[in-house]
């Protein structure tokens, strides 16, 4: 393969800010590809998925099936603000690529272009593919999971091309993450003249946050984080609002179901007298757990990767993605056939430029054997 193309492609995508909230940049990205796949004669659609973020894009070469051999994921949001690329855009040593989203996930759109490129017309034929790119994954898919999930319905198999991890292994599982925010209402008053007529929304905040990670579950891998407080207005006044974040992670979907339950319970009761508690969920991507189809397709990569040369390793990871929620459906789904990368949601990321020609040879071989 042409690897300057590809780095040249890539370097389109990634110098462009597409932070989710960023619409106008995720649109242009999602003009991008669909440039691409349009000059590969593959049916292009937008999908408006709101006015708060920007459109998805769906690719097929069937565009009048019904079902589809295999539904291809990736996003075209980043985490990243305006001005990114501005202070440090796509670059380049002798080994990696540099900048914002080029492992997550700009370099997986590409290698699902790239393995469809080198796809045998016979496959091509044979086969009916759709590759979906959703513009708000990095905020959970909240806008688009709906949209993504009806495909995954109609597919045999899902994979997603996230990064391969650091030492190249694939997804077979994600732990699944719900968000929720906490307000507490108190009363405020003079904390020097009348403290007693004060109720402290923040020390019931403080009280909370003890209960909260004991809902944890080390043995299960079940784990909560207050990640976020803030409130109160000044040193001297009681406090009469406080708000905290709490992400919550969990490998079987029966631990969201408890830890749900206990937090509602916990909210209901209060955490100080005379303070009340509103519980709001924000977020909520179930795990990705596989079943013995999962299996099947996780030995037919394996027998790929085998045929080219390239032993393939598996990881559970701690993070979510689009995978949880084709996964949920019952849906065999694999995660990681984008090139080995690191550092993710971070100025440190990075991709290994020698992992980008196996993993599209990788993606094309599991796309010729299903």
């Amino acid at each position: 393969m042409n690897i300057e193309q590809y780095i040249q492609e890539l370097e389109t995508l990634v110098n462009v800010d597409c932070g989710t909230q960023t619409v106008s940049g995720v649109a242009k990205v999602a003009g991008i590809m669909t440039l691409l796949w349009q000059k590969e004669g593959w049916h292009t659609a937008n999908v408006d998925l709101g006015p708060q973020v920007g459109p998805g894009v769906l690719v097929t070469n069937k565009p009048q099936a019904k079902r589809f051999d295999v539904l291809l994921v990736g996003h075209l949001d980043t985490v990243f603000p305006e001005g990114t690329v501005a202070e440090r855009p796509m670059s380049r040593d002798e080994t990696r690529l540099y900048g914002p989203g080029v492992s997550d996930m700009k370099s997986g759109l590409l290698n699902m272009l790239w393995a469809i490129r080198r796809l045998d017309d016979a496959d091509k034929q044979r086969l009916s593919i759709a590759i979906a790119m959703n513009p708000d994954e990095e905020t959970g898919s909240v806008r688009s999971h709906e949209w993504i999930g009806e495909l995954a319905k109609r597919s045999q198999v899902v994979l997603v091309c996230e990064a391969a991890r650091a030492d190249g292994s694939l997804v077979k599982a994600r732990k699944g993450m719900a968000g929720y925010q906490l307000t507490f209402n108190g009363v405020a008053a003079h904390a020097g003249n009348d403290p007693e007529k004060g109720r402290s929304a923040i020390t019931a905040l403080a009280n909370s946050v003890l209960a909260i990670n004991a809902l944890g579950d080390t043995q299960q891998g079940t784990t909560l984080n207050v990640g976020v407080i803030h409130g109160g207005s000044a040193g001297n006044v009681v406090a009469d609002k406080a708000i905290a974040e709490i992400d919550l992670r969990f490998w079987e979907n029966e631990e969201y179901d408890r830890v749900h339950h206990q937090l509602e319970t916990l909210c209901a009761r209060g955490f100080l007298a005379g303070v009340t508690t509103t519980l709001r969920q924000t977020t909520h991507k179930p795990a990705m757990a596989g079943n013995e189809d999962t299996e099947a397709l996780l030995r037919l990569v394996e027998k790929a990767g085998f045929a080219e040369g390239i032993l393939v390793t598996w990881q559970a990871v701690g993070g979510g993605s689009d995978a949880n929620h084709t996964a949920a459906l019952g849906i065999p789904t694999l995660d990681g056939f984008g090139p080995i990368g690191a550092g993710f949601h971070s100025a440190a990321e990075y991709l290994e430029i020698g992992s980008i020609e196996p993993r599209i040879r990788l993606l094309c071989r599991v796309l010729s054997m299903l």
